[in-house]
């Protein structure tokens, strides 16, 4: 499994020069800001993506922007690669470094530097956690709408790597959507600002680049986001069906109605056990498949755009209606969701696939990915953002089998190019990482990919940034 993904060859005028390289990574940061020892280290090697590891050169966690400017210069002066990382949730394996490279690791900045509600936004260090910014901000009526599960310990320089959203991108957008503006360091140490407080930056919409450029063009420290004023109630509603291609359809008539809730989010019944196992949500447990929609707004609001989505399940059979009775039920229906990745990595080993479909073709996909599953002896439970078509179907296997663990990634693989060619794409919110690039020429031509790589080489021309990920190592400019 370790080597069915191809890294680049490590640089051996790096490897050989690492004591000099530590020894002067010391003098540009504070003391216990470098990981240099083997066993240190290890906790660097992998993200969320655990099939894969690396041990890194070292860790450099800096504090401030001007830290983050003098590593960057080092580097590139000796053409050091660099693999950013923020709290390591990465499902793509867009934080797992190699031996030559050094982690910039961003876990230390995490302060909240200014919050101005006459603007409607705050302006955080690139290690602020998501969920931070809503804590933040909670009080005076606000959140921060992207919403990854991982939202507690994810931070916002991931977030904007991956251009992550979460359960209500359906009304509120993902990480683009809500980012003002950042401050970044380029490949040699250059500090820039791109966008800011205003609306909308002029020139080049830069900005819109690098939300979800993986670290390849420049490392974030500083990030202005978007607030938003709580909806006056909230109020998730369980839909319960025989079948997921029922509850796919019903997705699909909901959206194609015009009516759009702040969140759907579905689960198939291995997941609805996993997940009531955990956090006794009061999920049904007799349903083949599980919507949970949330709408927002006035009680009127509520009930109206409540009254036509039942009608519409209606037509598909729905064999459940429960709406929460208190803030505490709701908390709990939520908990549940969120938990899921958490959840079934009790269970057993999985990888979370990442591909958004057209929502004409939820059913269809999800009926095909069922066969592919059965067709290499696997289980999955499914789990994802239906209201978008952003599905995560999680293939569980024993990545202590080899054998598995290989049919888990071809199953995989599959899975994704099923997505593309029902007209989806081969990511929504994790990004390529290394997962999916070698299928970056199953979505793209060699010519799209010549142009995304040529916009890759004008921020950094030796690719010292993350390196091996997004793009096929074959083929590169």
């Amino acid at each position: 499994m370790t080597e069915a993904i191809a890294f680049l060859p490590p640089r051996p005028e790096v490897l050989s020069r690492r004591s000099e390289i530590l020894a002067d990574l010391k003098e540009l940061v504070p003391p216990g800001r470098l990981v240099e020892e083997r066993n240190a280290l290890v906790p660097f090697e992998t993200d969320g993506f655990i099939a894969y590891r690396r041990r890194p050169l070292a860790v450099v966690l800096p504090e401030t922007t001007a830290q983050v400017a003098a590593v960057m210069k080092y580097c590139h002066r000796y053409g050091i690669p660099v693999v950013p990382r923020g709290a390591g949730t990465s499902l793509s394996g867009g934080a797992i470094p190699q031996e030559d490279a050094v982690v910039l690791g961003l876990s230390a900045m995490t302060r909240i530097i200014e919050v101005d509600y006459a603007n409607r936004c705050a302006t955080v260090q690139a290690g602020v956690t998501n969920l931070a910014i809503s804590d933040a901000v909670g009080a005076d009526g606000y959140f921060y709408a992207p919403d990854p599960s991982s939202q507690l310990a994810c931070t916002i320089g991931g977030n904007i790597a991956m251009n992550s959203g979460g359960a209500h991108c359906l009304k509120y957008g993902v990480t683009t959507n809500n980012l003002l503006g950042v401050k970044m360091v380029l490949v040699d140490g250059t500090v820039v600002d791109l966008g800011g407080k205003h609306l909308d930056a002029e020139g080049y919409d830069l900005l819109g680049l690098v939300c979800g450029s993986e670290g390849q063009l420049g490392i974030v420290t500083e990030a202005t986001v978007r607030l938003l004023a709580k909806p006056e109630c909230a109020r998730p509603v369980l839909f319960g069906f025989d079948s997921a291609e029922e509850a796919g359809s019903c997705v699909a008539d909901v959206i194609g109605a015009g009516i759009i809730p702040v969140a759907i989010e579905f689960m198939d019944k291995p997941a609805i056990e996993i997940c009531e196992a955990f956090a006794k949500a009061g999920y049904p447990l007799d349903v083949e498949a599980l919507l949970i929609v949330e709408v927002e707004g006035s009680e009127a609001e509520m009930d109206a755009m409540l009254a036509a989505i039942v009608e519409i399940a209606k037509r598909h059979g729905v064999k459940t209606v429960r709406e929460s009775q208190s803030a505490t039920e709701a908390a709990l229906i939520w908990k549940g969701r969120k938990s899921a990745f958490g959840a079934t990595g009790r269970i057993a080993d999985y990888i979370c696939m990442d591909g958004t479909v057209p929502l004409s073709q939820l059913a269809y996909v999800l009926r095909k990915t069922s066969e592919i599953i059965d067709r290499y002896g696997l289980r999955v439970a499914n789990v994802f953002h239906a209201g978008d078509g952003n599905m995560h179907p999680l293939i569980l296997y024993n990545i202590n089998d080899p054998e598995d663990a290989a049919k888990a990634e071809a199953a995989g693989m599959e899975i994704l190019k099923l997505c593309v060619d029902a007209g989806g794409c081969l990511t929504g919110e994790h990004g390529v990482g290394i997962e999916k690039r070698d299928l970056m020429l199953h979505q793209f031509t060699q010519v799209d990919l010549d142009q995304q790589m040529a916009v890759r080489s004008a921020f950094d021309a030796d690719w010292i940034l993350n390196p091996s990920k997004v793009f096929p190592l074959e083929g590169r400019a």
